[in-house]
């Protein structure tokens, strides 16, 4: 395929992004399509994703939003991110805070993070919460630091820096997720376009599994890639970044994955957050 063909994909610069998508956006997957790449927060390719803007084939966004895109964006079953104990926390300035009435920043209200949070909330914070505020998550901890917010909810890295700021964890939503539901927790997805057809649409499948396989064979390949994007972030906190994020379910999301975004779709369908699923709605593309 030739540049000027190439596919227009976004994700984001994050760790696990660019060291699952580092073979392919290379060439380094044979007979993979040509990537043009753009990088953009997960707030931005949500959004895209549910306007259907940009001239986008392939984007990385959160599970959360796919009630609203399914009808033009399948989900491939690789690429994304899946797992245990890698959920988004809720921080505060002191420890056991109360969230009533309490301003919360959050990466984006499609996020599985905010998802997560608003299932959690109906529990644990019966008075509900005051307000949210989006703002990209790596402007949260600073904004929670500073006063601007009462709380944060954060990704990533966060899990591993949040001391740094003097900030302290008032909930992991994961750990309610996975204590509820014995489910791993859905965080991000691979979509596209499913007007580029049934064939081509398993072809990405592959190149983003083969992607990640070449990815784990050869980790050095990509460290100055993922380095180059990581901006001023730790080398030890990325290789961690990655450890968390990039699993078996990256590779292949397996029944278990396909159940564990089915269950938390369905749920919050049940709880009115997010539209139902029509049937075969997640079926592998």
């Amino acid at each position: 395929m030739s540049d000027t063909a190439a596919l227009k994909i976004a994700y984001s610069p994050c760790p696990n992004d660019t060291f699952v998508f580092h073979a392919w956006a290379h060439g380094l997957v044979p007979g993979a399509p040509a990537l043009d790449v753009t990088f953009a927060d997960i707030d931005v390719t949500n959004g895209i994703a549910e306007r259907g803007d940009g001239g986008f084939d392939v984007l990385k966004v959160s599970y959360a939003v796919l009630p609203w895109i399914l009808d033009e964006y399948a989900l491939l079953p690789c690429g994304g991110a899946l797992g245990r104990g890698c959920g988004p926390l809720v921080l505060t300035r002191s420890a056991g805070a109360d969230l009533s009435g309490a301003t919360v920043a959050v990466p984006s209200e499609r996020s599985t993070a905010y998802l997560l949070f608003r299932l959690w909330a109906a529990e644990a914070v019966p008075g509900g919460v005051g307000g949210i505020v989006v703002m990209p998550f790596d402007e949260i901890m600073p904004a929670v630091r500073d006063g601007r917010v009462d709380a944060g909810l954060v990704i990533h890295e966060a899990r591993f820096t949040y001391r740094s700021y003097g900030l302290h964890k008032l909930a992991d939503m994961g750990e309610h997720w996975e204590a509820a539901t014995g489910h791993p927790i859905p965080l991000g997805a691979i979509v596209a376009r499913r007007s580029l057809g049934a064939d081509l649409l398993a072809h990405l499948a592959e190149a983003a599994r083969t992607s990640v396989r070449t990815a784990w064979d050869d980790p050095a390949a990509s460290a100055a890639y993922v380095a180059a994007h990581a901006q001023e972030m730790d080398p030890d906190v990325a290789a961690q970044h990655i450890a968390l994020y990039v699993n078996e379910f990256t590779a292949d999301l397996g029944d278990a994955g396909y159940a564990a975004v089915h269950a938390l779709l369905t749920r919050a369908a049940a709880e009115g957050l997010v539209p139902p699923l029509a049937p075969g709605a997640l079926d592998p593309a």
